[in-house]
């Protein structure tokens, strides 16, 4: 028989509960060692939180993700939330964003538990609202229901939230615990963090490319160069953003439409950048508008010579001979753009890296060479490799009988 003293561990200020001290006793002669390794814990993590409530935790927070996936495209300009009302490892009730205006998450997870509620605990991928806007906050139905405790990935940093709805619910007597799968959480509503943070849209650049980099053959030739999963990839993007831009030249020689067709989904706005006062009334985007959802983003001096109409005109200031990105992005986020991918050609490609101001890139290599061709991306006056735009996170797979790149570039 032999002894180990306990040993006093405290959380550092990381929240990591550190336990690495090699305690050794000898005992009838041997010398025994016993090591007690790190557990990373949440963020925000408590005395009497144990490996088993981590697990359980982690468990309805997954759930609670895919939920909140199931809003994708319609929750704007809100997040995407998901809840999950549980005792034990029982689930008692689900629920998620739906659309933008209607219940949120937490609501309708309460109001299917009904009484069930009381007593339990509520797991969401988001801070629980505290202000009232199209819905009631949840945190007064959180309290009203009678949840013991909350779990939440990450705090909303929602002007009006941001802390308030965690102090609310614990000034009410309700414990809460955050950071609960926070990466995976932050990666779900990256578009909306990135709004809140920035006040801009999410920029989202599009491109499908053969293995020698064109776009288009040199007479403007490019349907298709992707194959058909990669044109069903391109509809299930503009499901799931607000808006959808191009240019006038790739307006001019593939007349897209830019509506959801290949998938389920909603149309997002079609934008086309301009500073051309010369479009053709007969392109798809002038005639095929029945939700009015066209916008003609171009200069002040075209609105004001050549409005063009059945369409909404936005003034974006000019860069050169050419629209300044940036602040059509700033006009768009006052306009409560949360999200735009842009499509196209290789100009406004060029001026968006440039610019830096691409957030997440979207690249479809098609295994096609057509030699002299309109290049996807033009100059950026890089002379030198280490100065070539890096990714911090990215990854690739096949897609149909092409290769998707998918990357954050850095900075």
């Amino acid at each position: 028989m032999f002894t180990v003293p306990l040993i006093r561990c405290n959380s550092g200020a990381d929240g990591i509960v550190r336990m690495g001290e090699d305690i050794s006793h000898k005992v009838a002669g041997d010398t025994r060692s016993f090591v007690f390794m790190a557990m990373a814990l949440p963020r925000n993590i408590k005395r009497g939180f144990f490996m088993a409530d981590k697990r359980l935790y982690e468990d309805m927070m997954r759930r609670a993700l895919r939920l909140a996936r199931r809003g994708q495209g319609r929750t704007s300009p809100n997040p995407m939330v998901g809840a999950v009302v549980f005792k034990g490892d029982k689930i008692i009730a689900t629920g998620y964003h739906k659309r933008a205006g209607l219940p949120h998450a937490e609501a309708e997870a309460l109001r299917q538990a009904g009484d069930e509620a009381r007593g339990a605990e509520l797991a969401v991928t988001l801070e629980p609202c505290c202000h009232q806007g199209r819905t009631p906050p949840c945190t007064e139905a959180i309290i009203k229901a009678g949840i013991k405790k909350v779990i939440y990935a990450i705090k909303d940093p929602f002007q009006r939230v941001c802390g308030r709805g965690a102090r609310r619910l614990e000034g009410a007597g309700i414990k809460t615990i955050s950071g609960i799968l926070a990466d995976e959480a932050e990666r779900l509503n990256e578009v909306y963090l990135h709004y809140i943070h920035t006040g801009r849209p999410f920029a989202i650049l599009k491109s499908a490319q053969t293995l020698d980099g064109r776009v288009a053959t040199r007479t403007g030739d490019s349907q298709w160069i992707s194959c058909p999963e990669a044109l069903d990839l391109s509809h299930r993007l503009r499901a799931i953003c607000d808006a959808v831009a191009v240019g006038a030249g790739t307006v001019r020689a593939d007349n897209p439409s830019l509506t959801v067709r290949r998938v389920k989904g909603d149309n997002p706005l079609r934008i086309i950048l301009t500073t051309s006062r010369d479009l053709s009334d007969k392109i798809k985007l002038f005639r095929e508008n029945k939700d009015h959802n066209t916008i003609v983003a171009t200069s002040r001096d075209v609105i004001r010579s050549r409005a063009y109409p059945g369409v909404i005109n936005w003034p974006v200031k000019k860069r050169g001979k050419m629209l300044d990105l940036r602040d059509f992005l700033d006009q768009s986020g006052k306009r409560g753009v949360t999200s735009i991918m842009f499509e196209g050609g290789g100009s406004i490609a060029t001026a968006l890296w440039k610019m830096g101001l691409v957030d997440k890139f979207y690249l479809v290599i098609a295994p096609l060479i057509i030699g002299q061709g309109i290049d996807s991306i033009g100059d950026l006056g890089i002379t030198k490799v280490a100065r070539g735009i890096e990714f911090e996170r990215w990854h690739y797979k096949k897609i149909g009988t092409d290769v998707l790149f998918v990357g954050y570039p850095k900075g």
